[in-house]
């Protein structure tokens, strides 16, 4: 019995913090872009300019302009 609680509370907290740390694909499906166009590689919790737009703007890139490449 203390097997099936410990399971259950340990499925029970995973299932409660999934949606805080899982990325959507549906914004990259929607916006034909890749994860890494709003993330630095390997750093998924940070945006990048165009993420940060991204969000600012009701997750939309309407009028969003990449900065002129150097």
């Amino acid at each position: 019995m203390k097997l099936i609680k410990t399971v259950f509370l340990v499925v029970f907290a995973v299932a409660m913090t999934l949606p805080f740390g899982m990325g959507k694909p549906e914004y990259a499906k929607k916006e034909g872009k890749g994860c890494t166009f709003c993330h630095p590689a390997g750093k998924m919790k940070e945006l990048t300019p165009a993420g940060q737009y991204y969000k600012d703007h009701n997750h939309s890139l309407e009028g969003y302009k990449a900065p002129a490449a150097n």
